[in-house]
């Protein structure tokens, strides 16, 4: 499965230059995914077709998903779409239903809001704190096992 290349080339320098862009991983018996975004990550959880998340909207906050505790809160649920899809590993299921957050919220910091600051003029260098992939694979877990818990 071919995924979508992130254009690095007017990054600064900073923690990210020995990430990947995305990271693959089974935990409490789910798939997840680490992808970035641009420049900042999101952490995806994939729940078969019997679990409870199945096909809820993140839109409808009246659901199981407002009980989910994670960095930014629920931000994404769909099923097998463009990048935010996995070759599932045997006997993991295909049909899953991914359920994310992502780290581009207010005090979270990219290295595409660096490039975007300096591009403007931007005197200043923008507040907040890079999410890193450490922190993200951490809460993308803790969200897996919330899920178990559902």
């Amino acid at each position: 499965m071919a995924h979508s290349i992130i254009d690095r080339d007017n990054w600064p320098k900073g923690e990210w230059d020995n990430e990947p862009d995305r990271v693959d991983f089974i935990h409490q018996g789910f798939a997840c995914m680490l992808k970035r975004a641009h420049g900042h990550w999101c952490g995806y959880v994939g729940v078969p077709n019997t679990h409870a998340c199945h096909g809820l909207d993140v839109m409808d906050w009246d659901n199981l998903l407002s009980q989910l505790s994670v960095h930014g809160g629920i931000t994404y649920t769909n099923k097998c779409s463009g990048d935010i899809c996995h070759v599932p590993e045997p006997g993991m299921p295909h049909d899953v239903w991914w359920i994310g957050f992502d780290c581009h919220h207010h005090m979270d910091l990219s290295p595409v809001d660096l490039v975007m600051h300096k591009s403007h003029g931007y005197p200043f260098i923008p507040n907040g704190v890079y999410r890193n992939i450490e922190y993200v694979k951490a809460e993308t877990k803790l969200l897996a096992e919330q899920l178990r818990d559902i």
